[in-house]
């Protein structure tokens, strides 16, 4: 095995490696002993889907496996009743039993597009979590202080701002931290947000005279607004079970600042191909062009070839022959007034009040071809008329 290489490999998109030293050691190890290292990522299922930003830490899990390396796929089935407090401003509901599991078996069918399945080893935190008698949970408790816990930066804010935490919310990086303890991994994947848990994990592995893990962050992708995290609740993200006419859509209004960024992190191609685009684009090559490739590459991921040119081609009917598509939803309505910004609320073409008003300031809301330029306005209607918001 090249080290050198390999360490390229391990090292190419991360944001953080904790550390270099202890990875090279790690893999010259696995060489010696011709053990694949076990790489730990943790997920707790509280919602079912899966969209372009959970896939970040996926594609380089991929990678890894594709040199060899075991995933140990965690499904925090038991920490998901808590609820990740990282990254929150407020302490999320408990989720039953029931929402948990069936969000866990959704979620699996859908990351096994991505990752090998036979260098997959799924694991649930709940079949030793469950087991901890009230004597060990006290014994983990002890390992922290409240002043080592408020130093996470999500906590501190809460704090200062008399936002309540909930100690089951304390506890939840301890838990993280002893699924570690228990799988003995080699490396642990997370977001940038995850970076204090995984350092929890760290610590609590020397605790038990293990080998502390190596600590790998990725980046958190912004959604097609450009400026937040990807986010179903932010309306800004882009699912991995999307209609491809949708997917593809979604991919073409991301900000042109944000193309490489997707083409690295959402699509799973090696870093070769992303520096072709990367030139491609510096040499001059139209912003929308490699948008459009990127669009291709995404969805021809999750749907094949043949729906990727589809999608390509009823895009470019739509907005570069400023055709209709050929298949749209159709709603049936009773005649009569109805104010615009109702309407398009209603029949769920855009999620909120404000929504509708954005997009019309914006000159984004069309009626039968003409712009809206008035959040007043009502539409009378006798007969078919089509309605566009933003693409759809």
């Amino acid at each position: 095995m090249n080290v050198t290489r390999e360490l390229e490999i391990f090292k190419d998109g991360l944001v953080d490696l904790i550390s270099e030293e202890e990875l090279i050691n790690k893999l010259n190890q696995s060489d010696k002993e011709k053990r694949p290292l076990k790489i730990k990522y943790g997920v707790d299922p509280s919602r079912p889907d899966i969209h372009l930003g959970h896939t970040v830490p996926l594609n380089k899990l991929r990678a890894l496996q594709e040199r060899g390396h075991i995933v140990v796929f965690l499904i925090g089935d038991f920490t998901a009743r808590i609820g990740d407090p990282s990254g929150k401003n407020e302490t999320r509901p408990m989720l039953s039993n029931e929402e948990v599991r069936a969000n866990a078996e959704t979620y699996q069918e859908q990351v096994f597009k991505i990752l090998d399945k036979k260098k997959t080893e799924v694991v649930y935190n709940s079949d030793w979590l469950n087991k901890l008698t009230p004597v060990e949970f006290l014994g983990l408790m002890s390992r922290y202080t409240i002043a080592r816990i408020l130093e996470r930066d999500d906590f501190q804010k809460r704090y200062q701002a008399q936002t309540p935490i909930s100690l089951l919310e304390f506890m939840y990086p301890l838990l993280q931290g002893y699924d570690s303890v228990v799988l003995k991994s080699d490396i642990e994947v997370g977001g940038t947000d995850q970076k204090f848990n995984l350092l929890v994990g760290r610590e609590l592995q020397r605790d038990w005279g293990i080998e502390p893990q190596v600590v790998m962050t990725l980046p958190i992708l912004e959604g097609t607004d450009g400026t937040q995290k990807m986010s179903k609740s932010l309306n800004n993200a882009i699912d991995i079970t999307s209609e491809p006419n949708d997917m593809f859509g979604k991919v073409m209004s991301i900000p042109d600042s944000l193309i490489m960024r997707y083409w690295q992190y959402a699509t799973g191609t090696g870093k070769e191909e992303c520096e072709l685009w990367r030139q491609k684009l510096a040499e001059g090559e139209n912003p929308r062009n490699v948008k459009a490739a990127l669009g291709q590459r995404i969805v021809e991921r999750y749907y094949g070839t043949g729906a990727a040119e589809e999608a390509l081609a009823e895009f470019n009917r739509i907005f570069r022959e400023k055709n209709v598509p050929t298949d749209m939803p159709e709603i049936k309505i009773e005649p009569g007034e109805y104010k615009v910004v109702d309407l398009v609320v209603q029949y769920g073409l855009c999620e909120s009040k404000g929504e509708a008003k954005r997009l019309i300031k914006q000159a984004g809301l069309k009626i039968d071809g003409e712009k809206v330029n008035d959040i007043d306005m009502v539409v009378k209607i006798s007969s078919e008329i089509l309605i566009q918001c933003g693409k759809r």
